[in-house]
């Protein structure tokens, strides 16, 4: 085999939706401000009762159903996460038992918002170097449960999810290789920190960040792929504003592709919000089988991370 390729995917969302309205009587905001400024009209949110790791792994399910594989057929579990309150087991490990998973390696990622095509990148490389030949690539948050519901900045972005991918050995890569780094220094512009935890960000800086140093980034992750921006298909950022999504798409000049706008009714679910993006591009026929997609994901430490795809 010379590299990986995706065979299936699937996403979950909690039943609850938390409209602008909702959080109008919450604090200090409208549909109309949150719209204007972030282009978020709806987000899930789950439940006292519902984990991350649940989220995941209901996730996880649909996907091993779409690629017609047992749990057993699985042999290792990466889960993209920054919201796990424990700190073992891993959410991976809990993932795993929940589906039955036998005897699988189980990891989790903490690259926040990055976190999917992090661990995408890392289940490519170990099926290329014969560490796995089936892997479960999982991206799941509950950003309800570290969001401040007093700050109308940061509480009108987050909601909950979870999406899944199957990658296994293919003789044709269908994974193109990842383009990936940080800026240490602007880390703490995203922050999930303190007893309890609690999201917070500087806007600004993000936003000026993301739409003036990561076009070319991504431009170059196309580059490595093989391709030019006009010939994908599709573009899946993390979902993390549509007044960011919306100029970064433009600025990398992907002319031809459909532009995942799921923020518009899931907000940002972190590391899930590619994974689920790109699930529900493939559910609603928006990109066929074999169409070239680009992921990338960027966020929290300042990380991002990027790598043009194939679609099961």
């Amino acid at each position: 085999m010379n590299g990986s390729r995706i065979a299936a995917v699937g996403h979950y969302q909690p039943a609850k939706v938390l409209t602008n309205e909702d959080l109008a009587g919450l604090v200090d905001t409208s549909d109309e401000w949150i719209r204007s400024r972030v282009g978020i009209r709806t987000r899930h949110i789950a439940g006292p009762d519902e984990p991350v790791d649940e989220l995941a792994a209901h996730a996880a399910a649909k996907a091993l159903a779409a690629a017609g594989l047992s749990p057993a057929d699985i042999d290792l579990v990466l889960v993209a996460t920054s919201t796990a309150i424990d700190r073992s087991p891993n959410t991976a490990a809990r993932v795993a038992a929940r589906l039955g998973i036998p005897q699988a390696a189980t990891m989790d990622l903490n690259v926040v918002c990055a976190g999917f095509t992090h661990a995408l990148a890392t289940a490519d490389h170990a099926v290329r170097a014969g560490g796995a030949s089936r892997v479960l690539v999982i991206g799941a948050d509950k950003m309800s449960e570290v969001a401040d519901w007093s700050d109308r900045t940061t509480c009108v972005l987050v909601g909950d999810g979870a999406g899944a991918a199957v990658v296994e050995a293919a003789d044709e890569p269908g994974i193109g290789p990842v383009l990936w780094g940080s800026v240490p220094e602007m880390g703490n512009a995203v922050r999930i920190e303190g007893t309890p935890p609690r999201f917070a960000q500087e806007g600004q800086s993000v936003y000026r960040w993301a739409t003036t140093q990561l076009p070319p980034i991504a431009r170059r992750a196309c580059e490595r792929a093989g391709l030019e921006p006009a010939d994908l298909a599709g573009v899946v950022l993390h979902q993390a504003n549509l007044r960011i999504i919306e100029p970064l798409a433009e600025k990398i000049g992907a002319v031809n592709a459909v532009v995942a706008r799921d923020v518009t009714e899931s907000g940002n679910t972190s590391a899930a919000s590619i994974p689920l993006a790109f699930s529900k591009l493939i559910e609603q026929g928006a990109v066929a089988t074999g169409d070239p997609v680009l992921l990338f994901g960027f966020g929290g430490n300042l990380s991002y991370a990027g790598q043009v795809v194939r679609c099961p």
